[in-house]
């Protein structure tokens, strides 16, 4: 078993209160839960309103597996258009 963790920063601009940025990121959350089936929360920046950490996990037998999903996921994220994708960090574990 091999889990994939990805965390990603997104900063947000024109956003005027926290209720904004929290439907932002549960809109993106759902999409990308129900098009990758992965695990994904939102990990730390809760309180501010113009930037989020979200953590992503997926579990496989194949590491190029798990580099294509995360792959896949970035591309999603930078296509959004609501926010953009700051400092992203990616971590295999296992064999």
């Amino acid at each position: 078993m091999i889990v994939g963790v990805l965390t990603a920063q997104l900063h947000m601009h024109g956003i005027n209160s926290l209720k904004e940025k929290r439907s932002i990121v549960k809109s993106l959350l759902g999409r990308l839960k129900s098009r990758f089936n992965i695990s994904i929360s939102e990990v730390d920046h809760q309180d501010e309103k113009t930037s989020a950490v979200v953590g992503i996990a997926v579990i496989s037998n194949d590491t190029r597996f798990i580099n294509q999903q995360f792959d896949s996921i970035i591309d999603f994220m930078r296509g959004d258009g609501r926010f953009y994708l700051g400092a992203i960090e990616r971590e295999t574990f296992g064999s």
